[in-house]
């Protein structure tokens, strides 16, 4: 095998300098399990669809059910891991509970995610 074929180096650093500079920016462990974390509540699309909609408005269990087409059963399960990663919350009025976003930081990961797909 050539020299040029290897896919790892013989050394340890080759750049210390730019390791150097990397390093004390680099984010601890847990921030990145937790940030795995978010984008885990983000790979099942019909999650995205109930965070899509109730970033649009705010919606009742009935409501998501009937505008995704699927049983109320499977929109609570969704809303239910949803609320665990923080990412909706929800209000009581009388019988009737509404979701919607935590925060807005949701839309931006839409729209960042919207425009890096149509690229």
């Amino acid at each position: 095998m050539k020299n040029s074929d290897r896919l790892t180096c013989d050394c340890d650093v080759i750049h210390e300098d730019v390791v150097e500079r990397v390093l004390p920016t680099m984010p601890e462990d847990g921030d990145f399990g937790a940030l795995a974390g978010l984008y885990k509540a983000f790979a099942d699309p019909t999650r995205l669809r109930v965070l899509w909609a109730v970033s649009q408005e705010e919606m009742c269990v009935c409501d998501l059910a009937f505008l995704l087409g699927m049983t109320k059963s499977a929109i609570s399960h969704q809303l239910k891991f949803l609320r665990m990663s923080n990412l909706v919350k929800f209000r009581k009025q009388g019988q009737i509970v509404y979701y919607s976003l935590s925060d807005e930081h949701v839309v931006d990961i839409f729209e960042k995610g919207f425009e890096h797909i149509n690229e």
